[in-house]
């Protein structure tokens, strides 16, 4: 296989098209069975080429392609960068996989690979079509016969990274680095502090000195150097779990049957790989690649101190790769450390079923195009995997439970069932009732993604984004979908730069006092008296929809609220100290208004009811530039606002009570006889 060495490879160029056919034509790599980057497209035209010249934003519910790629595409993809004779191996050398594509959006940032020990490089193939529309892709690969040491590797990743930064030194550079390759990265970051980095530390191995095999190097180092390495153990140190790998695009609706049979046939078309590359890797490479590791591992350890870029940790919680407590060392001691638990997976964390490295991305607010986040402009909307895994796997349940109702009001104010009385087109305000811990917030999300395939941007608390308050975001959890499916941190700013992008906006003017209320409190506004909002809509002509949300009285109730948890002497301290943290909101707010004291009331479940929406007669706000200078105006604009929305919430717990499916009961039985994917009727508007 004939590979040009790196120091000839010309780097990331202009013309994204003609860099891919020239590196894939020099690099003698073919294209994998994933190539679904269609050659019509590589080839296009030059008229076609000046229409993509101005590329459009990722719509909500793209396809990114995630799921579509299998491990016998890795697996046939592997295969020849593993060469079986003892001809020179050649240099390491960078490739760019052809299934990534073009970025879709503009100023895309670039994202390096660096792969584990056994550095064939297409250990992401699972994720380059999805990373593929966000980011320009390159990767490292090293021949598994290669003997460069570590400081060598060290220079040629830095030397392309630097290059990199010289021809667009406005644009971040992630480097993904997978166990050794991690400890690359690490490297790297430290030696170039002030190229704008951020890393992606998979399972880095920087504590691979206390794993086993490290501990019987000096008993390897005596096997026969050209014994083939046949040993399950040693295999699986190299490539992973093979059982892990191989349940890779398994469907999940699938029956028993069919899961077992798919389950079988991809173990399977394993099996010839995993022999193939036990001839291929004999004793000496295997005992070379352990003191490379070793070497890397020894060097990263001592320039943890001087990380100073990004770092999103993303760690395997039930292997030996990293030892218990290694990830919270590393986030102790790296300075801008995220981190990401996965408890229930294994080592080779990008090649496993279901987990997506860009959704992590995305979750962690890890993306960007410029030197400052913006979370405006640099948000990317979810795709039609990410949305079908979060309300078809995640969120499944919750639906079905409470089977939410979206109604919503046309202008002639009819009500009807549906969404087809909000606006199409934005800027559009929802102003509404918080309820309950925002238990509403994800129906809401699902229910305009679902019929109108519109993100809407919520207007959230800094806690959900402040890094102070990472610790919370270390399991991968709500917090990390909230800023998924469009939250941004309520700031005027951000408001503004959303309506000029004519996006939908959410607002709770409430805040954390309504989405945390008291006991008897239920449905009650706690409004400030600041109706800085109306003055923003009239500026831009937004149109404000006043919308009321119940349900939550039926299936959460309240048993310690604030006044009781304050009473209580150690949590009082905790809810304290954790409070102190936090930058003053609404501190020139008087009364219950302006008490935004974060804290967690005790609650139990109850018999699940219903949600219900409704979405209140479209104001538009277009024209009406007398309430940008006229205080009172505003002001009943406001008031009109609120009452529209108590109004609301009136009439939704008024025609509950008529609706025949409130009850979990009848509804479970009608899905039982319709089909659980069957939408529930309601009252008669």
């Amino acid at each position: 296989m004939s590979i040009v060495p790196h120091t000839v490879l010309r780097p990331f160029g202009v013309n994204p098209t003609s860099r891919y056919l020239r590196r894939h034509a020099s690099l003698g790599l073919r294209a994998s069975s994933v190539d679904a980057t269609n050659r019509k497209d590589d080839l296009e035209t030059e008229s076609s080429k000046k229409k993509r010249t101005k590329k459009s934003p990722l719509e909500a519910l793209h396809d990114d392609g995630f799921g579509s790629v299998t491990m016998k595409d890795y697996l046939e993809a592997a295969r020849p960068m593993m060469p079986k004779d003892d001809a020179g191996p050649g240099p390491p050398r960078w490739f760019c996989p052809l299934e990534c594509g073009r970025p879709v959006v503009d100023k895309a940032p670039l994202l390096i690979f660096l792969s584990g020990v056994d550095g064939v490089g297409m250990e992401l193939i699972l994720h380059h079509k999805s990373l593929g529309k966000v980011f320009e892709v390159c990767c490292f690969h090293i021949p598994v016969n290669d003997r460069t040491p570590f400081e060598g590797l060290l220079q040629m990743v830095e030397a392309y990274v630097q290059y990199e930064n010289a021809l667009s030194p406005k644009r971040p550079i992630y480097i993904t680095g997978d166990t050794f390759g991690g400890c690359l990265a690490i490297s790297v970051a430290a030696r170039n502090q002030k190229i704008d980095l951020v890393l992606i530390l998979v399972n880095p191995a920087t504590s691979s000195a206390k794993s086993p095999l490290q501990a019987i190097l000096p008993l390897l180092e005596v096997v026969p150097s050209n014994l083939p390495v046949t040993y399950p153990d040693l295999l699986r140190y190299l490539i992973g779990n093979p059982l892990n790998v191989a349940m890779v695009s398994i469907q999940n609706n699938h029956s028993p049957q069919e899961t077992l049979q798919e389950f079988s046939e991809s173990l399977t078309s394993m099996l010839p790989f995993v022999s193939e590359l036990a001839h291929v890797i004999r004793m000496d490479t295997l005992v070379w690649k352990l003191k490379l590791l070793k070497s890397g591992v020894a060097y990263a350890n001592s320039q943890l101190h001087a990380v100073q870029a990004e770092v999103l940790l993303l760690a395997s919680g039930n292997e030996n790769l990293p030892p218990s407590g290694e990830a919270d060392r590393l986030f102790k001691t790296l300075k801008k450390c995220k981190v990401r638990y996965f408890r229930n997976r294994g080592d080779k964390l990008l090649m496993e079923d279901g987990f997506n490295l860009l959704t992590v991305i995305k979750g962690a607010s890890m993306y960007r195009r410029s030197r400052q986040r913006d979370p405006v402009t640099d948000y990317l909307p979810p795709t039609l995997s990410e949305f079908k895994r979060t309300y078809g796997e995640d969120f499944k349940l919750f639906h079905q439970l409470l089977s939410p109702v979206m109604l919503s009001t046309m202008k002639d104010g009819e009500i009807v069932r549906g969404l087809s009385g909000v606006p199409d087109k934005g800027p559009v305000l929802f102003v509404g009732y918080h309820q309950l811990l925002a238990m509403e917030m994800f129906a809401l999300f699902e229910g305009f993604l679902g019929e109108k395939k519109t993100v809407i941007r919520t207007a959230a608390h800094q806690v959900f984004f402040v890094g102070n308050f990472e610790i919370l975001r270390q399991e991968l959890s709500l917090f990390d979908a909230f800023s998924m499916y469009g939250a941004v941190p309520v700031s005027p700013i951000n408001t503004y730069k959303s309506f000029e992008r004519n996006e939908f906006v959410l607002l709770y003017p409430g805040g954390v006092r309504e989405a945390l209320h008291r006991k008897g409190e239920g449905y009650q506004l706690f409004w400030p008296d600041q109706p800085e909002f109306v003055r923003m809509a009239a500026r831009f002509g937004v149109t404000i929809v006043p919308f009321g949300c119940v349900g939550e009285d039926d299936f959460l109730q309240i048993v310690l609220d604030y006044h009781d948890l304050k009473n209580i002497p150690y949590i009082k301290d905790q809810i304290k100290s954790f409070n102190e943290d936090l930058t003053g909101i609404r501190d020139t707010v008087k009364g219950e208004e302006g008490n935004q004291t974060l804290h967690m009331p005790v609650v139990l479940p109850k018999v699940p009811g219903r949600m219900y929406f409704l979405f209140g007669k479209p104001i538009e706000m277009k024209g009406m530039d007398n309430v940008l200078t006229d205080r009172k105006e505003a002001n009943q604009v406001y008031l009109q606002i609120k009452s529209e929305v108590e109004n609301v919430m009136s009439y939704l717990k008024r025609k509950r009570e008529q609706d025949p499916y409130r009850s979990i009961t009848r509804r479970t039985l009608y899905r039982a006889t319709r089909g659980p994917s069957a939408e529930v009727p309601t009252f008669d508007p």
